[in-house]
């Protein structure tokens, strides 16, 4: 499948009904006590803290009047916990899907930030200026990322033809897919930004991705009272 960058005026897809289309949130899971000390998460298992929590009810309120068809995530429990308020109050299960899981950060996996930059400075440095040159020792890096994430996406668009659903998976992974989306290689990384519970929208329709939405936060201003 093509992705394509959104345009400026955001109409996608000229005289195309948008009811064809397939719209697939994709949404970056709440905050863990993890992100906040700056441990390097990947596949570890770490729960959302009460911000979290709050966060996925945001999320859940906001997609309220959003008629979601499928609620899907990465298997971890952050992700899973972040897609489930709004799997219930949709009536439906949260369908895991290992295609969205995190990168695999390897010996870099549990360490805190200053932790790795004392232990591996040299590769550090890499990963801050070239992200897409960095494999992690005993990981994975961001092209087996793109791949892996590419082709569940794909796969969900097809299953899913002219319906909306939701993903919700990790940082690292919408920051990789949305620079495809927009055409862009992994060097780019870095100048896509992706907060807790960030939304992103991607429209699909005839084989081809377009950007609607990115890194929307704005259902957790109208929840500040909560979150």
């Amino acid at each position: 499948m093509i992705f394509a960058g959104a345009s400026r005026n955001f109409e996608f897809f000229p005289g195309k009904d948008r009811r064809e289309m397939t719209r697939i949130y994709l949404v970056r899971h709440g905050t863990t006590d993890w992100n906040k000390e700056e441990i390097f998460r990947g596949r570890a298992e770490c729960k959302l803290n009460e911000t979290g929590k709050a966060e996925a009810k945001a999320l859940a309120l906001h997609f309220e009047e959003v008629p979601i068809e499928g609620v899907y995530s990465s298997p971890l429990s952050r992700a899973m916990e972040t897609a489930r308020p709004t799997a219930e109050s949709k009536g439906r299960e949260v369908v895991p899907d290992p295609a969205f899981t995190d990168l695999d950060f390897g010996a870099w996996q549990g360490l805190p930030l200053k932790e790795a930059q004392e232990k591996y400075p040299d590769l550090y440095r890499l990963w801050r200026e070239q992200p897409g040159a960095v494999s992690f020792p005993r990981g994975e890096n961001l092209a087996q990322v793109r791949n892996r994430t590419r082709e569940g996406l794909n796969r969900l668009a097809e299953e899913n033809p002219q319906r909306t659903i939701l993903i919700v998976t990790h940082r690292v992974v919408t920051k990789v897919l949305i620079c495809a989306a927009l055409g862009l290689d992994d060097s780019h990384f870095w100048q896509v930004k992706q907060d807790s519970t960030a939304i992103n929208c991607l429209e699909y329709s005839r084989g081809v991705f377009n950007i609607a939405l990115i890194n929307d936060t704005c259902h957790l201003k109208r929840a500040k009272g909560s979150v």
